[in-house]
C-alpha cells in the first residue's frame, strides 16, 4: 500500500478556516487513490479540530526539535511526505531528507505568506506592492522551501505567475491546485432558501487571520453605515472563529452590526443570508468564504484582492469593487433586486463548475506524482538550486535543532 505522511502546521479545523477545508480536500484526494495516511502535528488540538479518526487516518502527536521524529518516520517509511506550509518544511524537511531520502517531498503553501505580508505592509503604508516589499527575509525562506521540495502546490494562478515570472521558479517544481470541489447544479440551489426567504447581510472569517479582522473594521466603519442608512431594517451578521473581546467590541445592536462568533454549520448561515460581504483589503491565496457563498447560492460583493484568481474572468456572482461607497451601493442593489440576485447566483454556479472541479485538478496532480515516482533522481538533478539550499539547511537548521534538543534535555 502507498503511504502518505502529512506533517501539519495545526490540526485541521474545517469549521474555522479555509486552510482546514483545504487539508481535508487533499486528504480525500489521496484516499481516493488508496493511500494509507498518517497525520502528525506538534501543535495542540482545539475544540474545533477535526476528528481524523472518522476518516481512518492514523494521528500522532510529535515534538519539535526531537530525534524521536527520526525513528517515527523510519518506521512509517512514507512514499510521499506533505508539508503543511513552509514553516513545517523548515522544521522537518531535513529530517525527511536524511531518513527517507526516496520519499517525494511535497509542499502545500495554502497561500504565499510573503505575498500576504507584503500586501499588508503596503496597505498600512498606503502604497503599492513593489519588488522592494516582495523581496525580504520571509520571501527568501519561503522560496528556499519551495526549491528544497520536489513539488509545491500553489492554490492561485496569480501566485503561479508571480513565482514563474517574477522569481523565475521553474514550472517543473510547481503544481496549480485550487480548491477541489464537486460540481454545482441549478436543482441543488433551487432546494435552498429563495430570495424572499432570506434576510440580512453576512460575512465570515477566522479572526486570527489579520485580513479578516481588518475587513470587519473596514466593513463597520466605512461601508455598513451607508447600507444601514438605506436599508434600516437590515442587519450585518459577522461570524468567525477565535473572536476575542476586541472583536466583540464591534458589536452594536442599535446599528444592526452583530458579532455572532464561531458557528458550527457555516453553510446554514450562508443559506439564510441574502448577500455575503467581503471587503478584504489585503491577503493572498483563494478565499474560502467566497467559494462557500457560491456553493450556498449566496451572491457576494468583494474587493479586487478578494476575487483574485477566483473566477478566471467569468462574471462574478455579485460585484467586485474597492471603493466603499460603490461597495455599499452595490450591496443595496443586490439586496433589493431579485433578478440581479438570481443572475449573480447563476454566475456562482458557472465559476465553481469551470474553475474548481476536483476531478480535473486531481488527475493533473496524480500524473505529476506518477512522473516524480519514475524520474525522481533526474528531477532532483535538474533542481540544482534545491540541492544547494538543502546542503546549507543540513549545515544550519539541522545543527540548530540538535542544539535545542540537547539544551532541552
Amino acid at each position: 500500500m502507498k503511504n502518505l505522511l502529512i506533517i501539519g502546521f495545526v490540526w485541521p479545523e474545517p469549521t474555522s478556516t479555509a486552510a482546514g477545508s483545504r487539508m481535508l480536500q487533499l486528504i480525500e484526494l489521496f484516499q481516493h487513490e488508496n493511500y494509507k495516511i498518517t497525520f502528525v502535528c506538534a501543535a495542540s488540538k482545539t475544540n474545533n479540530s477535526y476528528n481524523l479518526d472518522k476518516l481512518n487516518i492514523q494521528t500522532i502527536e510529535i515534538k519539535l526539535n526531537d530525534s524521536s521524529f527520526d525513528s517515527l518516520i523510519v518506521d512509517l517509511n512514507p512514499n510521499i511526505v506533505l508539508f503543511d506550509r513552509f514553516l513545517i518544511e523548515e522544521q522537518f524537511g531535513w529530517r525527511i531528507a536524511e531518513n527517507c531520502p526516496n520519499a517525494i517531498r511535497i509542499l502545500d503553501t495554502e497561500d504565499l505568506h510573503f505575498l500576504r505580508n507584503a500586501r499588508q505592509i503596503a496597505y498600512k503604508n498606503n502604497t503599492e506592492v513593489s519588488l522592494d516589499l516582495l523581496i525580504n527575509d520571509l520571501t527568501k525562506r519561503e522560496l528556499a522551501s519551495i526549491y528544497r521540495c520536489d513539488l509545491t502546490l500553489i492554490i492561485s494562478k496569480y501566485e503561479m505567475n508571480l513565482l514563474k515570472k517574477t522569481f523565475k521558479v521553474d514550472k517543473s517544481l510547481l503544481q496549480y491546485l485550487p480548491f477541489l470541489l464537486d460540481s454545482l447544479n441549478v436543482e441543488l440551489l433551487n432546494s435552498y432558501p429563495t430570495f424572499h426567504d432570506r434576510n440580512h447581510f453576512m460575512t465570515i472569517g477566522n479572526f486570527k487571520h489579520e485580513p479578516n479582522w481588518n475587513a470587519a473594521i473596514h466593513l463597520k466603519t466605512n461601508i455598513w453605515p451607508l447600507i444601514k442608512q438605506k436599508l434600516p431594517n437590515s442587519k450585518m451578521l459577522v461570524y468567525g472563529a477565535y473572536a476575542t473581546e476586541k472583536v466583540y467590541q464591534l458589536n452594536n445592536e442599535k446599528e444592526g452590526f452583530l458579532i455572532k462568533g464561531w458557528v458550527k454549520n457555516s453553510s446554514e448561515v450562508f443559506k439564510s443570508a441574502k448577500v455575503c460581504l467581503a471587503p478584504l483589503q489585503f491577503g493572498a491565496g483563494l478565499k474560502g468564504k467566497l467559494i462557500e457563498a457560491m456553493q450556498c447560492g449566496t451572491p457576494s460583493i468583494t474587493s479586487t484582492i478578494g476575487s483574485e484568481a477566483m473566477h478566471n474572468k467569468l462574471p462574478w456572482n455579485g460585484f467586485i469593487t474597492d471603493d466603499p461607497k460603490e461597495f455599499a451601493l452595490n450591496a443595496i442593489e443586490l439586496y433589493t433586486n431579485e433578478n440581479l440576485w438570481l443572475n449573480a447566483q447563476q454566475n456562482g454556479i458557472k465559476i465553481i463548475n469551470n474553475c474548481f472541479l476536483k476531478e480535473k485538478h486531481r488527475e493533473k496532480l496524480l500524473c505529476k506524482i506518477e512522473f516524480l515516482n519514475k524520474n525522481i533522481e533526474k528531477h532532483r538533478l535538474n533542481n540544482f538550486i534545491g540541492t544547494i539550499f538543502m546542503h546549507h539547511t543540513l549545515k544550519s537548521t539541522k545543527y540548530m535543532a540538535k542544539w535545542i534538543e540537547e539544551k532541552n534535555k
